[in-house]
């Protein structure tokens, strides 16, 4: 039997959404001559083109625009300077030594790239995984999937809805649904404090008198063959419902906005280590992962709450893609970087020891005014960065700049 063709490419990124197409864009303009966009889909952007709403590119562009201007501007950069896209291509399997499978309108083929940048994305959280009691009716959805149904196809998903959650999504779908003529019930968040940005807090819910009750959930969904209401309570500090204050919220639709997960299939496959704070990779300050030649950016890595942010990530990991092409990964001792009190993660978990000017981006555990934001070698004690932050809430991804030489293992801790 004749063994297949191996197609040999320099720079490949998997995924063709914001931290793709910037990746790609990153490794072009760090001289990589050969850089090919994998996107499953079959138009770029990923989630972008679903988000008609503004508040993208304030960073990246230095204006407000909407989700499908982003991603068009985004691929047309991308196409404008030499990156081959291709739509309608799923990656089917990735091996330690950078060999992808890959099933396209061509045909089933292997490629075998000099550099990975893995930028999959992410996926919602379901109803199945966070195990609400009750019946299985129609008007279920997660936050995501309502929006592509209002957004893209122009269907009505219902009347009356409650939403379980404060992400982002949810909170932007608030609004929406309610422009569209649908009554938001209220939206209920688990903790006792919102997990999407404010400004989405205070223009999608506040402005149009939505109610969000922090510290409650649903306990139980009603309904036969359509959701007929949900049963709502208040949680206790350990996050159990609290007997006596359950309440029962009529509704034909429930929405799910409770948490996003990064696609790491693939990247468990190639061999990847993945952190257990994030979900995804653990990445040095290249944004290579445990794996040579593999790197990792946007929601595949940790999740952004701004695309810009995602962008500016795969800019970073294209660029270092690129810079692997010619010198290889670079050896010698380590570092690492770990959170400490008050902070949920850091990214990266590793550096160059000797490394400076590194930046680090990371998330607190629980809202915060006032504290000092510190990094410190965990053996010797010593100052590396602290600064004093008015406020921190765990929705709002922050970063800081160490500019000092980094040689010994070193924590970042939120404290007053």
């Amino acid at each position: 039997m004749k063994a297949p063709v191996v197609e040999e490419r320099g720079v490949v990124v998997i995924g063709g959404g914001p931290a793709g197409l910037a990746a790609a864009l990153g490794a072009r303009r760090a001289g990589a001559e050969d850089v090919l966009v994998l996107e499953r889909e079959h138009r770029l952007g990923g989630i972008l083109p679903q988000c008609i709403h503004d508040g993208f590119g304030l960073f990246l562009y230095k204006e407000t625009i909407s989700g499908p201007e982003y991603a068009e501007r985004l691929a047309e950069d991308a196409v404008r300077e030499g990156v081959l896209a291709e739509t309608g291509a799923m990656v089917l399997d990735l091996t330690p030594d950078r060999l992808l499978r890959v099933n396209s309108a061509g045909g089933y083929r292997l490629i075998k790239a000099g550099a990975v940048v893995l930028a999959m994305g992410c996926r919602e959280r379901t109803r199945e995984m966070i195990e609400i009691p009750g019946t299985r009716p129609a008007g279920i959805f997660t936050a995501g999937s309502a929006q592509n149904l209002v957004n893209l196809q122009n269907l009505r998903i219902g009347n009356e809805v409650v939403i379980l959650g404060s992400g982002d999504i949810g909170l932007i779908m608030a609004r929406r649904l309610t422009f569209e003529g649908m009554k938001v019930r209220g939206v209920f968040e688990l903790m006792p404090w919102p997990n999407g940005l404010e400004r989405n807090v205070r223009q999608c819910l506040r402005d149009f008198g939505i109610p969000l009750e922090l510290s409650s959930t649903v306990v139980e969904v009603r309904g036969r063959d359509r959701v007929a209401g949900v049963v709502t309570a208040r949680v206790d500090e350990f996050f159990r419902p609290v007997a006596g204050t359950e309440r029962e919220v009529a509704c034909d639709t429930l929405l799910l906005s409770v948490g996003l997960i990064p696609e790491n299939e693939l990247s468990k496959r190639a061999g990847v280590e993945l952190s257990p704070l994030t979900g995804g990779a653990v990445v040095d300050e290249t944004l290579m992962t445990s794996v040579p030649g593999i790197f990792s950016c946007g929601n595949v890595l940790h999740i952004h709450d701004v695309a810009d942010w995602a962008s500016f990530e795969g800019f970073e990991a294209g660029r270092h893609a690129a810079g692997f092409l010619v010198c290889g990964a670079a050896a010698g001792p380590r570092v690492r970087i770990t959170p400490g009190e008050n902070v949920r993660y850091v990214l990266p978990q590793a550096a160059a020891s000797g490394a400076a000017g590194l930046e680090l981006s990371f998330r607190v555990t629980a809202p915060a005014r006032g504290m000092w934001v510190t990094a410190r070698g965990a053996a010797t004690g010593a100052s590396y960065y602290r600064k004093k932050f008015a406020r921190l809430v765990p929705s709002e991804m922050q970063k800081i700049k160490i500019r000092k030489a980094v040689g010994e293992d070193i924590e970042v801790a939120c404290h007053g």
